[in-house]
C-alpha cells in the first residue's frame, strides 16, 4: 500500500470513528474513555495502539465536553418570589 492510500484510509477510519462516538450517548463516552485511560495508564500497550487510543479519547472527551455542556445549557432552577414560594423558573448560573 502507498504511503497516499495508508493516508486516505487512516482518513476513512477516522471519520468513521468519529460518527460513531457522536451517536453514543455520554454514560458510554465517559465509560469507554474510562476503560482507554485505565488501559494506558498500565503501560503495556503497543505504541501504535497507544496513539490510536489517545486519538479516540480525544474525541470521547470532546464529545462528553458537549453533550455536559447541552445538559447544563437546559438545567432550570427554581426562582423563589418575596415570600419564599416558587414563583418561575429561570436558567442555572453555571459559573
Amino acid at each position: 500500500m502507498t504511503k497516499a492510500a495508508a493516508e486516505t484510509a487512516a482518513a476513512k477510519d477516522a471519520a468513521k470513528g468519529a460518527a460513531a462516538v457522536q451517536s453514543l450517548s455520554f454514560e458510554q463516552a465517559l465509560a469507554e474513555l474510562e476503560g482507554l485511560v485505565t488501559k494506558l495508564e498500565r503501560g503495556d500497550v503497543p505504541l501504535e495502539e497507544s496513539i490510536a487510543a489517545y486519538e479516540r479519547g480525544e474525541a470521547l472527551k470532546a464529545h462528553c465536553s458537549r453533550l455536559l455542556s447541552a445538559a447544563e445549557a437546559r438545567v432550570e432552577k427554581i426562582r423563589l418570589g418575596a415570600d419564599g414560594k416558587p414563583a418561575g423558573l429561570e436558567p442555572l448560573d453555571v459559573e
